[in-house]
This record gives C-alpha cells, sequence and structure tokens, in this order.
C-alpha cells in the first residue's frame, strides 16, 4: 500500500510541474497574432461580434474587460484586440 502511495505521490508531481512549465509558454506563433487575427478568432467564435466602428473607445475598453474574463483572454490579446477595434474610429 505504501508503494501505491509514493508512485502515486510521485506521478502527481510530475504531471503539477509538467503542466506548470508548460502552462505559461506561449509560442511565438500565437504571440505574434494581431488585434485583427485574434479578433476574428476569439470574439465571433460565442456571438456576433460587433464590428470595429460600432462602439466608440470608451466602450471598446469596457467590452475588453468584460470579455478578458469571460472568454479567459490574456491581457496581452485583450490589448491587441481593443487596440485594432479602435483603430476603426481614429
Amino acid at each position: 500500500m505504501k508503494k501505491i502511495l509514493i508512485i502515486f505521490a510521485v506521478f502527481s508531481i510530475v504531471i503539477l510541474a509538467t503542466s506548470l512549465l508548460t502552462g505559461c509558454y506561449v509560442s511565438a506563433k500565437v504571440a505574434n497574432k494581431s488585434g485583427a487575427q485574434l479578433w476574428g478568432e476569439n470574439c465571433n467564435r460565442c456571438h456576433n461580434a460587433p464590428a470595429p466602428g460600432e462602439l466608440n473607445n470608451d466602450n471598446w475598453d469596457i467590452v475588453g474587460t468584460h470579455m478578458q474574463i469571460r472568454a479567459n483572454l490574456t491581457k496581452t490579446d485583450v490589448e491587441k484586440i481593443t487596440d485594432f477595434l479602435k483603430s476603426a474610429n481614429n
């Protein structure tokens, strides 16, 4: 019984360490995506996203904060997406 517990503990530690080391890594391919690409891939996944010119810049900031939480987006991705959406208002 002790051997099984030791094996289970070691296995759990290896799984945890692996997930911690690889879970924070973002590939260059993902990191180099533009705001337009991220908007197209993420925002239309669950709903019909508003077009870039539909809201003003303040509203895009509010939407970005809300969707960062709801869609589990990174802060960097939200900044890229909102910058893209705001560019239609300039």
